[in-house]
């Protein structure tokens, strides 16, 4: 539904509507409220000339300019709350490092939001979306000489009614047949309700009970303060912080493990919103703030289950997809399915509604994972310096048999000037092999001729018929220089610059054992690969039985494959590896083990093509019979995969949808402006796969485009988000909105003044809808997309509540002042607002009860359900907004008496 066909059938009643001449007159032989008919000076734009007389034809021809202005500037309200939105998005997802101890005794740091939910919804958010009618109100009392005026309270309470019945009524019914969504944090949403109706009963109380007729200081400040106090009783209740200073800890703490996770986690980040954390420290050794788990499960904990099922789902569709383009693909479709602010889905609504795609694009999220990526490389890594070279034993160990005779080493360089000629000396050292008796000396020097980039020499091994145990030896580098080149040419010696030579005895079977007394492997490894040595002689073929254990790690299947069978070493052969299968669940921090055992060494001899058991004593004493060494039992330790591990921990950091609404240059933001782009919905989300194809922008998204591309370029100047914080970008665009604002006032009233509309009725119209339009979309992106329904029902009662708290309060306030500074009185009489206060308090209360009768079988939450409830409700709510428009239509024309 766009803009002008919604506002089509109120502009017909419009131009229908009586002149001040046909309306019954009141007791005193006039109507008061067509005083505010004729046309006058705006705040900002000058009164269209001539004013009086004008024909039908006039009329209309005015009425249309005035209307398509109208239309155009709420476009560009839209698009420039659309950079405020991502401003208030980047602020209120600041995150600060926590340190928080897990039952297991290890400790993690985790990211938590500063800002707790409830409290940037009913602040930044709120001011955010609300932005236009708070700041009309405040406009027009400033513009008109602090004199009270009917266009901003009238646009509150207008978009009050637009939000509660019509908004609510479409969330009802956009819910998919069957499906329902139910609001999670009721509390909070009792305590917004109970003040958006209260909000508006005290306006009445204020103009026509307290002091009739008149505003006085402390009734505009107190109006002020009911805001703060609002979000103090909102915090409070989605925090339970009195609950858990004042009741039974140890209850809370039991609650917490019995619904699935650690109880000192779940309190640091259960209301990780709020970025306290309690009993944990900050990364700068700080005590963090107390603070409770929400619904006694941790956020944190909930959604990095979320993700670890998602990464599982994603494995399963793609079985071989990278683990770069895995994580790719589950961060497109976190930021998709994961809880979104107030913020997001105006933003999407927006940009969807002026072909702009959505908020959510793959390119986007890549370029930012990319930038990250390239960010740490850059801080992990070393830097090389290119032109100095550097010589060293490639490699640096080498493990030969005593019976080999003579053997290679490698020298190799790199970097620097390849063309200069280098000699460098080596020379052997005794380790527990001597010279003379295992090995020959040697010592000598080694020539890099130009270009060559290796040199080689030999050593030779004694052999010898005596038993003994494996030895080594070393050969050192030294005395570098050059000779030839570059006279500048920088040499240097790297490690390796000492090369060890290890010799195994063959005169013995060997000693069989593990390399290591325990191992670990993570879960994704698919094969355990356990080294067996053999050491102290390497003579004759040996079999070495072996078998798994259970631990608290079960075979069959469920952790490992049991495994069993023989090892078969070779004549010479010093190594061999047991490979067991691990079972990959992709749990996050998996830790359980098993073992793996050693039996007794079997010598084995050839007879024929078979290999048979040795048992004749002499030879085996002439080899040396094989045994077992120590380490015959190795410890299996299995963990979580290090890369899912890390890949989840990347998402929870990254899953901050601030990563992608935000901008970080101007270039950025003009290559957006004028970027058309696919909008509702034709980019792939939701699906899980993050592998569709973006479809091409429809025909409705160009025309889009090209009508609000002067306001996408304009706004494109504003600051971006990256600078200061958001801050910058923040207080430029509530400035501009601010400006748009008063000229939306000058042209509803001059478009009011032409058909014939009081003030009043066009605020509680055509203004209110205006400012409420993109609010619809927004709540029904989120009504569909989100699993509860606070983001669509309970944002719009703390919407209502803080439009009268600081709209009101604020304009109010000032006026007050102002008049008692100069010693008199700021005049509010309550006739046609007071009438429609009381009317929409009525409506509302209504609104409310059937809310809550939903929330109860068999329909079971607030939005959804069966088709014909939907329907019911649907109706019921747009007759409730259709009655207040007509009555307090009527009653501001004095068809019926108000009060």
């Amino acid at each position: 539904m766009s803009l002008i066909s919604a506002l089509t059938p109120l502009l017909s009643l419009a131009l229908l509507a009586p002149t001040a001449e046909a309306v019954a007159l009141d007791a005193n032989g006039t109507c008061p409220s067509q005083a505010n008919v004729s046309c006058k000076p705006g705040v900002v734009l000058p009164m269209w000339l001539p004013a009086d007389n004008l024909s039908l034809g006039d009329r209309v021809a005015r009425a249309t300019v005035y209307l398509a202005l109208l239309v155009y500037c709420f476009l560009g309200v839209s698009i420039i709350a659309d950079r405020f939105m991502a401003a208030i998005e980047v602020i209120t997802s600041k995150e600060k490092d926590v340190v928080v101890k897990l039952k297991d005794g290890s400790k993690q740091v985790v990211s938590v939001r500063i800002w707790n939910e409830t409290v940037s919804n009913l602040t930044l958010m709120a001011l955010g979306s609300s932005a236009p009618e708070i700041l009309l109100s405040i406009i027009e009392i400033c513009g008109k000489g602090f004199v009270a005026g009917d266009l901003g309270p009238g646009t509150i309470v207008g978009s009050a009614a637009f939000n509660l019945f019509i908004i609510i009524g479409f969330c009802v019914y956009v819910v998919p047949d069957g499906e329902i969504r139910r609001i999670k944090h009721l509390t909070v949403f009792f305590i917004t309700a109970t003040f958006s109706i209260f909000a508006y009963m005290w306006l009445y109380i204020i103009i026509a009970v307290s002091s009739p007729g008149r505003v006085t200081v402390w009734e505009g400040l107190l109006t002020f303060a009911y805001f703060p106090i609002t979000v103090l009783l909102a915090y409070i209740a989605d925090t339970k912080i009195f609950f858990k200073h004042f009741l039974n800890k140890r209850y809370f703490a039991r609650k917490y493990q019995r619904d699935g996770g650690d109880a000192e986690l779940q309190n640091s980040l259960g209301a990780a919103g709020g970025g306290a954390a309690g009993g944990a420290q900050t990364a700068d050794g700080g005590e963090g703030a107390d603070a409770i788990a929400d619904d006694g499960e941790g956020e944190f904990e909930r959604h990095r289950h979320e993700y670890i099922e998602l990464l599982r789902e994603i494995r399963k569709k793609h079985p071989n997809v990278e683990p770069k383009a895995l994580e790719e693909m589950a961060q497109i479709e976190v930021l998709n399915r994961g809880p979104k602010s107030r913020a997001f889905y105006r933003m999407q609504a927006t940009r969807q509604l002026t072909g702009s795609g959505n908020v959510i694009k793959k390119s986007k999220v890549e370029r930012r994972m990319s930038a990250a990526s390239e960010t740490g490389h850059a801080a992990s890594c070393e830097p090389v310096d290119p032109a100095l070279q550097r010589i060293f034993f490639d490699p640096g160990h080498y493990t030969v048999m005593e019976n080999i005779g003579s053997f290679e080493l490698t020298v190799s360089r790199e970097g620097g000037d390849l063309n200069s000629r280098v000699k460098v000396d080596y020379e052997t050292v005794n380790g527990t092999a001597e010279a003379g008796e295992d090995f020959d000396y040697a010592k000598g020097t080694l020539t890099f001729h130009s270009g060559e980039r290796h040199c080689r020499f030999s050593l030779n091994i004694i052999d010898d018929d005596v038993f003994e145990e494996d030895e080594h030896f070393y050969v050192e580098l030294s005395n570098i220089r050059v000779e030839g080149g570059r006279p500048d040419a920088r040499v240097q010696l790297a490690d390796p610059c000492r090369a060890t030579v290890m010799v195994l005895d063959d005169d013995h079977s060997g000693v069989f054992h593990f390399e290591e007394a325990e191992k670990t492997v993570g879960e994704s490894v698919g094969e355990a690969e356990i080294k067996v040595e053999r050491t102290s002689g390497a003579r004759g073929i040996v079999r070495v039985p072996y078998k798994t254990a259970d631990g608290t790690a079960r075979g069959g299947g469920k952790d490992f494959e049991d495994t069993h069978g023989y090892l078969e070493f070779h004549n010479d052969q010093t190594e061999q590896f047991i490979n067991v299968r691990i079972i990959d669940y992709e749990e996050y921090q998996k830790n359980v083990f098993f073992f793996v055992e050693l039996g007794e060494p079997i010598l084995m001899k050839k007879v024929g093509p078979h290999l048979e058991e040795d048992v004749d004593c002499a030879e085996t004493e002439m080899a040396g019979r094989p045994r077992l060494g120590e380490l015959t039992r190795v410890k299996v330790n299995i963990v979580e995969s290090v890369e899912f591990k890390n890949t989840v921990d990347r998402m929870l950091k990254k899953a901050n949808l601030s990563l992608v609404v935000g901008t970080s240059s101007w270039k950025e933001q003009f290559i957006e402006a004028i970027t058309v782009s696919a909008g509702d919905g034709n980019e792939d989300e939701g699906d899980g796969t993050g592998d569709g194809e973006e479809k091409l922008p429809s025909c409705g998204d160009y025309i889009m485009h090209f009508l609000t591309i002067f306001w996408k370029l304009l706004f494109a100047f504003v600051p971006p988000t990256d600078y200061a914080g958001g801050w910058l970008c923040f207080n430029v665009s509530i400035t501009v909105i601010g400006m748009l604002t008063a000229v939306i006032g000058d042209l509803a009233s001059s478009f009011g003044c032409t058909v014939g509309l009081t003030d009043a009725v066009t605020a509680i119209t055509f203004v209110a809808l205006g400012t409420s339009l993109p609010d619809t979309f927004a709540s029904k992106v989120a009504a569909i997309g989100d699993a509860y329904a606070d983001s669509s029902v309970g944002n719009v009662t703390g919407s209502n509540a803080v439009n009268v708290f600081l709209g009101i309060g604020v304009a109010w306030s000032i006026a007050a002042i102002y008049h008692w500074s100069i010693d008199s009185e700021f005049t509010v009489h309550a006739g046609s607002l007071g009438f429609s206060v009381t009317l929409f308090c009525a409506e509302a209360f209504l609104a409310v009860i059937i809310m809550l009768l939903r929330r109860l079988k068999p329909i079971g939450g607030e939005l959804g359900g069966p088709r014909p409830a939907k329907i019911a409700t649907a109706m019921a709510f747009f007759s409730l907004w259709g009655t207040y428009i007509l009555v307090s239509s009527l009653e501001n024309y004095c068809y019926i008496d108000g009060f």
